[in-house]
């Protein structure tokens, strides 16, 4: 999938973002309903639980990789001087792997599916879509790059063609990059899109001809004004058939690198057999490679979940049974 990148990113007509939409931007201030109400009690509740209702304790803020909310705040002055030095213009491979929010995936998932339904209802095959990512680079793990949220494109598309009005798509980036300048302090710093091919032996999560070019324009955009781009491929299909999300993040290499390793393919490993090496990655597995995924939540949010799980959803009502307990075990045979 392609779309239309300006090296001049969302700045428009000179005017700072802020100045421009300071007076159509106003907060909430809608009155809070019930329902608010409790969850917002909830969290507070579980941020503080004990680590014996939940099995997840609430470790004290660290840096570390290890705090589970570390993904969440970043510093403002270790971020800059990151995007200065920019290490990943020495460096083709230089990220190895990326962080997502479950929010993030949710949505990613959601729009993708409804690509694939919107599809399959009007008879014909399903609908190809694609969207923008929000977050950085990550000072404390310089060679991780943290998703925080995503937003779709109102682009739609098949295999080989994309239907999009490239100026509207534009427009819509503009207003949304300069709203969301007033409100976060991430960028957009990636895309995705989804490949909704039947489902095979082997997951339609890599980067097609067309694909590569678009990464390529984001990276030289990009890239070199302190700000990687990443590119996510979702398999909804697959995704729907294994019950949960399969998706790859890549990064393209420069088009004067060449790989020391001959047949090596995106993930590592090393296919001597074309024909294998074509069906997994496609005809482009030597300009791209593959980082590792972790998906990261933040200690209030597993204990909400947690406490959701046991008090309120349906799940572990019927996940448990009588016959299940240790005393009515040892009277099977008599039953």
């Amino acid at each position: 999938m392609v779309i239309c990148v300006k090296n001049e990113g969302f700045v428009y007509e000179g005017v700072p973002f802020k100045e421009r939409y300071a007076s159509r931007l106003s907060p909430f201030t809608k009155p809070k309903s019930k329902l608010q109400q409790s969850i917002k009690t909830m969290t507070a509740a579980a941020a503080t639980s004990n680590t014996s209702s939940t099995g997840v304790g609430s470790p004290p803020p660290s840096s570390s990789s290890d705090d589970p909310n570390a993904r969440y705040t970043f510093n403002d002055t270790a971020l800059t001087a990151l995007r200065k030095s920019s290490p990943w213009k020495d460096d083709p491979s230089y990220f190895q792997s990326t962080a997502i929010s479950p929010s993030a995936v949710m949505k990613m998932m959601t729009h993708c599916h409804s690509g694939v339904e919107k599809g399959v209802k009007k008879g014909g095959n399903p609908i190809e879509v694609m969207g923008l990512l929000l977050g950085r680079p990550d000072p404390n793990t310089p060679k991780t790059l943290v998703v925080t949220d995503v937003f779709p494109l109102p682009i739609e598309g098949f295999e080989t063609r994309v239907i999009a009005d490239d100026g509207d798509v534009i427009n819509h980036m503009i207003a949304l990059g300069e709203s969301l300048e007033t409100t976060r302090k991430e960028k957009f710093m990636g895309w995705y899109h989804s490949h909704p091919f039947d489902v095979g032996i082997h997951s339609h999560c890599f980067l097609s001809q067309t694909d590569i070019s678009t990464q390529l324009q984001w990276q030289r955009a990009e890239d070199p004004h302190g700000n990687p781009f990443l590119a996510i491929v979702v398999d909804p299909l697959r995704s729907l058939a294994k019950g949960h999300p399969e998706l790859k993040a890549f990064r393209a290499y420069p088009p004067e690198y060449t790989n020391p390793i001959p047949n090596q393919c995106p993930d590592g490993s090393i296919i001597h057999e074309e024909q294998l090496r074509l069906e997994k990655w496609g005809s482009c597995s030597s300009a791209y490679y593959e980082l590792e995924v972790e998906y990261f939540m933040s200690t209030g949010a597993r204990n909400v979940l947690s406490l959701l799980n046991r008090n309120f959803l349906w799940m572990r009502a019927l996940g448990s049974s009588a016959m299940c307990e240790k005393e009515a075990r040892g009277r099977y045979p008599e039953r």
